[in-house]
């Protein structure tokens, strides 16, 4: 099982890397979590260096792929021939976009009529793109989530990992991230964001 996490020049280090950090934390055979870049290494908009683990294309084949965000986005998605090697299809694959990543998923048509969840500063180009917004941390049709402000990748994580291992391999996830004190608060509140989105059972991708 692999999960990509897309991640482009200027990336938000919370929008990848918590969700990496999440996801990894699920120890079964063939499980596979990577930086899905278009380039061997990216900066983010902090300064911080990262080595692509796979390219777009290997993205297209992934069992989920999740779409980081950043600050060049826009400069993402006006490039034809970057866009050009997602072969995306939520008939095959689970997909999600953080904040800004939503812009790519309205790009490529997943996001056609149905209310998308990102960032306050993302949200005008969003809408602009014809996509309407939810002002709520996480939202999911079908197998296309989307999740607003950078923490809510958590939610992100815990849904890929929900859909396709199960709701207690998110929980145990969510468990061992969560601060000591508020661990069964901070469950219970990614669990209450995504279980409304949780009807199609694991097997749907087999």
């Amino acid at each position: 099982m692999h999960i990509a996490i897309l991640t482009f020049e200027g990336f938000n280090e919370l929008d990848s890397l918590i969700a990496l950090g999440i996801l990894n934390r699920v120890k079964r055979p063939g499980w596979r979590v990577s930086i899905a870049s278009p380039s061997a290494r990216v900066r983010s908009m902090n300064g911080v260096v990262v080595e692509s683990q796979a390219s777009l294309q290997d993205a297209s084949t992934a069992d989920a792929v999740i779409v980081g965000s950043g600050m060049q986005t826009r400069e993402v998605v006006a490039d034809a021939a970057l866009m050009a090697q997602l072969q995306l299809d939520p008939a095959r694959q689970l997909l999600g976009a953080q904040c800004s990543g939503a812009l790519v998923l309205a790009r490529l048509g997943l996001l056609a009529d149905v209310p998308a969840c990102t960032d306050l500063t993302t949200k005008p180009w969003v809408e602009a793109a014809g996509v309407a917004v939810l002002n709520q941390p996480f939202v999911a049709h079908g197998n296309v989530a989307t999740a607003g402000g950078c923490l809510a990748s958590q939610y992100l994580a815990a849904w890929v990992i929900a859909r396709l291992v199960g709701v207690e391999e998110a929980r145990s996830a969510m468990h061992y991230v969560a601060p000591v004190g508020e661990k069964e608060e901070h469950v219970a509140r990614a669990m209450r964001n995504i279980a409304p989105y949780l009807d199609v059972a694991p097997a749907a991708l087999a």
